[in-house]
């Protein structure tokens, strides 16, 4: 089969490999549809991923397709059964997976490989991570279950909630910074559970998307002089009651910090080149009490629950997906995305 092969820095090839059999407790699925992802983006210009993959490797982690091929002792699945797999699952029986922090698990089982005619799923993916796409929505949008996933782990992990708005009895207010397809799915998912979001982001193509995802107001921050500066403007002087940060860029967390009230919580959720460092102000952390948190990854909880958001459509994501092509032309692709052309695009195997 025809799949895509990471060696290492921007170094990306389209090569013939076996086609995939499954072992004991797996499965195999034509890939119908591969996403592509902000992740996929900084593996392939920074040539790794410090928990997900050592080059060289198949790539890809988002897709789509159809069981073609069961493994033995696979039980309630099918042949042609539509589905998305994740790209993890957790062990289940670690320290962490024992407190339900399946995120932070050891031994994850990571999966690449949606760049391609066919991929195998792990036993533990096929067992605790693998989903039925249901009749009503599209194998593109089906593929956007895992993102999702993270970003409903990363608002969950921010603090925010129902209980929280009717405490205070007003909309928390959530600064959003990154215009990325994750950056866009929080302002989205926050703005549906009720918050007043205000988006940053270098695109106005992009910044439009988080309007009609739900942002109430939205920044250019190439037009404006400072990120902290509009954020306290919008509220009384105060600063953000969360701060969400999605760019993976070091001086954009810190950017992130400044934006928080006090006693807010900043959500780092963009993974930063390895070895780097940020500054922080102690005397505003301490006197401030501020929350910082770095968030990783998803849980098998919120992966159903991203399919179940994508089912319910009151979020339009599919005009995320602003590209479509054939798994030929991912090299174009990518050099689209890094030059900001493209949000996601559609890969067709």
């Amino acid at each position: 089969m025809l799949a895509a092969v990471l060696y290492g820095q921007e170094d990306l090839r389209l090569e013939q490999v076996e086609d995939p059999t499954p072992n004991a407790g797996e499965v195999v699925i034509e890939v119908t549809v591969a996403t592509t992802c902000g992740t996929d983006l900084k593996v392939w210009r920074r040539g790794g991923h410090a928990r997900m993959l050592k080059p060289p490797t198949l790539f890809g982690h988002e897709a789509a397709g159809r069981i073609v091929a069961l493994g033995a002792g696979v039980t309630g699945w099918s042949i042609g059964d539509r589905v998305v797999p994740n790209n993890s699952a957790p062990c289940m029986s670690c320290f962490f997976c024992n407190r339900q922090e399946y995120s932070l698990c050891p031994d994850l089982t990571f999966n690449n490989g949606t760049f391609a005619q066919y991929l195998k799923i792990p036993a533990p993916i096929v067992r605790h991570n693998l989903l039925h796409i249901s009749d009503d929505v599209t194998d593109a949008v089906a593929s956007l279950t895992e993102p999702l996933a993270c970003v409903l782990h990363g608002v969950a992990r921010s603090g925010f909630s129902l209980e929280l708005q009717q405490r205070w009895g007003c909309a928390p207010k959530v600064a959003v910074i990154g215009d990325g397809a994750i950056g866009l799915m929080f302002a989205g998912v926050l703005a549906h559970q009720g918050a007043e979001v205000t988006l940053f982001g270098g695109s106005e193509q992009r910044l439009q998307i988080g309007e009609k995802f739900g942002a109430a107001h939205t920044f250019n921050h190439r037009q404006i002089e400072s990120i902290p500066m509009v954020v306290k403007s919008l509220t009384a002087g105060m600063g953000a009651d969360i701060v969400v940060e999605a760019t993976g860029v070091p001086s954009v967390w810190e950017t992130a910090i400044a934006c928080g009230r006090p006693g807010a919580t900043v959500n780092l959720f963009g993974g930063c080149p390895r070895n780097t460092q940020i500054s922080v102000d102690t005397e505003q952390l301490h006197y401030s009490e501020l929350t910082l948190k770095g968030v990783f990854h998803n849980t098998p909880f919120y992966v159903r629950q991203a399919l179940d958001l994508i089912a319910s459509r009151v979020l339009p994501l599919e005009q995320m997906i602003n590209d479509q092509q054939p798994l030929h032309n991912l090299g174009q692709v990518f050099e689209d995305m890094k030059q900001r052309k493209t949000i996601k695009a559609a890969i067709i195997p």
